[in-house]
């Protein structure tokens, strides 16, 4: 069986810390048998600024927390997707915000930096990722054990061509900090949108609850089938998502519905 799991964390400033929920979690991931875990984004830090991440950024290639995610999905046998975590860029004033994946053996054999940043304004609430983090240029999408998966991150998932650029895929993964106003107003309606017009698994591992930095995210970690159905969510708090993906099932929707051969555009 194809089982996927997404790790749902509320993240703090500490790198060490975060580190050591991120291996409780992953534990309890490979112990349902996932073949694939996805990590939310931001797990390896939630500074209490934004500036925070650009202290604690590495080099491609080398750091604790590579290192970590490495011996994670060896030792477990698993591919991992790193959530993100801040990679060092030509402006040592800004980082990169990448999923980084791990097969499992531990190598790096993939990698995917998050293309749209957030900008968000209403009221006392502003967010601007441009500040702190360089964008990425190049879509992601790698061969795994469960199939053809295309890379997105959080905000990125309000911009379905991106998705459409990936071409047919098995699973899209999301690894997110949606905000709790935003995540509530938007989450669920464009993950299953994103599912139903893939027709594919969308699964989303999301930051969820108070952080120290006075942050709210929204949570609700989920699994979706291509036909726009949530198998399984955890709303707020840790937690561990987990489901199949299931490769026949997914042709049969294509089949009775085939959408992706319509496509003239």
């Amino acid at each position: 069986m194809n089982i996927v799991a997404a790790v749902q964390m509320v993240s703090t400033p500490s790198v060490e810390e975060n580190i050591a929920t991120a291996r409780r979690l992953i534990e309890q991931a490979a112990a349902t048998g996932a073949k694939l875990v996805l990590l939310p984004e931001y797990w390896a830090i939630m500074g209490l600024s934004d500036t925070d991440k650009v202290a604690v950024a590495e080099p491609l290639g080398s750091g604790p927390i590579q290192d970590f995610m490495s011996s994670m999905a060896r030792q477990h046998g698993i591919w991992l997707l790193g959530g993100t975590l801040p990679l060092a860029s030509d402006d040592p004033a800004k980082v990169i915000n990448t999923t980084l994946v791990y097969d499992s053996e531990g190598r790096h054999v993939g990698r995917y930096d998050k293309i749209h940043l957030f900008g968000f304004t209403k009221g006392t609430e502003s967010y601007d990722e441009s500040r702190t983090i360089v964008p990425g240029r190049n879509v992601g999408v790698v061969e795994t054990p469960v199939g053809k998966v295309g890379m997105s991150v959080c905000y990125d998932l309000r911009f379905p061509e991106l998705f459409r650029a990936m071409g047919p895929l098995s699973l899209i993964v999301v690894p997110a900090a949606f905000t709790y106003t935003t995540g509530r107003a938007h989450w669920e309606v464009l993950l299953r949108a994103r599912a139903i017009e893939n027709q594919c698994y969308v699964l989303a591992a999301a930051q969820g609850g108070e952080h120290k930095n006075g942050r709210r995210t929204w949570g609700h970690s989920m699994l979706i089938d291509p036909w726009g159905e949530v198998k399984t969510v955890i709303a707020e708090g840790e937690g561990v998502v987990h489901g199949e993906v299931d490769p026949i099932f997914m042709a049969s929707v294509r089949e009775s519905l085939p959408a992706l051969k319509h496509r003239t555009m």
